[in-house]
């Protein structure tokens, strides 16, 4: 097999892939002597492309500040052409922080995608009540205080639209997005994957209780012969894949090979797309013994929904959600050779329609004057996650930063108080959903680091600070 010194990467091959929550950061650090321009956590390891000499060990360097990182400062894609050291291609080296910070809000420009059409009726209105909330108050997990313009630096936001009782009261844009860019999602794709599988289940086509060869025979003979529907909803499917970036031998290479995400040594003779992919998988354990996220069960769920469905995830998403929500542009999915999108990550959006479709989930489904969604499908993602035995599951799995939590058809659930429920993706993609403030707040962001143990101790605590204030001052 061909060795070559620096294995090229697509433009998702680090952002799609990375949703276990392992921490990333690669190029653009700054001397120690830098100004702290991250949260207190672990130190982050570098991610190299396999194959690698040896385990990447952990840089001595800080990562460069939000400011330092602008990428209209740094000058990346200026020009015509740009310069060669402000090209950002389709390689390892262009998904590289700080290149990240461009190049999350232009995945389109490197790789093949399937547009989510908005249609042709007209756009639904943001009603706007704006408000200065950059100043407000709360104390991170090491006690120190901090505004939550802070944060958003901290955090190396990219945009930011807050909506509280359905008007929108912030919105920030940084760096290279804008109200009319699309951004890519990541893992916040899975919760869209797990709603429109949710929606069938109520629809009747699609039953939670039923193997996943009813739908997908030709998952027979992989760790998904014997698992059901709902086991895969829920990520308690016990399946044999790893996708830990140190290792040159992780599992996650050999998807992102199949799902054309990484280009292919000579004499390839594997899986070219994510359904070949699907088959070769393993079982591992028990079925239905514990939450253990990873992104093929969303590849299976989005393949379980095209069938149940009879169409794709762009079109299905076009006519039952875009369209009636009225959204402003369309989306679009990365695809792979063969036209498959990536239901684990590979969603682009708009903040304001990402907006949107979080008030429309806030309000039980319904939103533009109309139900979109059945109640019921929104009830079961509040309620479905918040059983003992759910929670049991999910605590085996290990997240330091969400005690208590639960997870259901692909939404992440607090039980907290305030009832709080999440999409969540790497780098410090959210959609986050009070309740009981009758708050939403989509989040865009390029951090250096992939792991959401990276944002948590920052945005959890800025976003409760805001339902009190948003609840003390109304």
């Amino acid at each position: 097999m061909q060795q070559p010194a620096r294995r090229t990467v697509s433009a998702l091959a680090i952002t799609l892939l990375c949703c276990t929550g392992l921490t990333m950061i690669l190029e653009g650090c700054a001397a120690n002597s830098a100004p702290d321009a991250a949260p207190a956590v672990a130190t982050p390891t570098t991610v190299q492309a396999p194959p690698a000499p040896a385990v990447p060990s952990a840089p001595t360097q800080k990562p460069l500040t939000a400011d330092e990182s602008d990428p209209n400062k740094m000058g990346w894609m200026q020009g015509f052409p740009p310069p060669p050291d402000r090209t950002i291609r389709f390689d390892l080296a262009g998904n590289m922080f700080p290149r990240t910070r461009y190049g999350y809000s232009h995945v389109r420009e490197f790789v093949p995608t399937r547009a989510v059409w908005h249609g042709d009726g007209p756009v639904s209105k943001l009603p706007r009540a704006e408000r200065d909330i950059s100043g407000v108050l709360f104390t991170d997990t090491d006690g120190t205080r901090r505004t939550f313009a802070e944060a958003l630096k901290l955090t190396y936001t990219d945009g930011i639209l807050v909506m509280h009782k359905g008007k929108v009261v912030y919105e920030r844009y940084f760096g290279a997005l804008d109200a009319h860019t699309q951004h890519i999602a990541m893992s916040v794709t899975k919760s869209f994957v797990g709603t429109l599988a949710a929606m069938l289940v109520a629809d009747g086509k699609l039953d939670p209780a039923a193997p996943v060869t009813q739908y997908v025979p030709e998952l027979k003979d992989s760790a998904y012969g014997d698992a059901t529907v709902r086991q895969v909803m829920d990520m308690t499917v016990g399946v044999h894949y790893s996708e830990n970036y140190a290792d040159p031998n992780a599992d996650v290479w050999a998807y992102a090979r199949a799902g054309g995400m990484l280009p292919r040594p000579v004499g390839y003779k594997g899986p070219d797309n994510f359904y070949d992919y699907l088959k070769t998988l393993r079982k591992e354990g028990e079925h239905d013994a514990e939450f253990s996220y990873k992104t093929v069960n969303a590849e299976t769920l989005a393949w379980i929904v095209r069938r149940a469905s009879n169409t794709s995830l762009a079109a299905l998403l076009s006519e039952r959600i875009w369209q009636p929500m009225g959204a402003q542009d369309d989306a679009y999915f990365q695809v792979d050779s063969i036209g498959a999108e990536s239901g684990g990550g590979g969603l682009n959006t708009t903040l304001r329609d990402l907006a949107r479709f979080g008030e429309m989930i806030r309000n039980d489904g319904r939103f533009n004057g109309r139900q979109i969604l059945p109640k019921s499908v929104i009830d079961d993602i509040r309620r479905g996650g918040s059983s003992e035995e759910s929670r049991a599951k999910f605590a085996k799995a290990g997240y330091a930063t969400l005690p208590g939590y639960s997870y259901r058809n692909m939404w992440w659930v607090s039980n907290n108080d305030h009832r709080t429920f999440e999409a969540r993706g790497i780098h410090g993609q959210r959609i986050y959903i009070d309740p009981v403030a009758q708050m939403t707040i989509v989040r865009y962001a390029s951090h250096p680091i992939a792991a959401n143990a990276a944002n948590d101790p920052v945005t959890h605590r800025a976003y409760a600070a805001l339902a009190e204030h948003f609840m003390q001052h109304k």
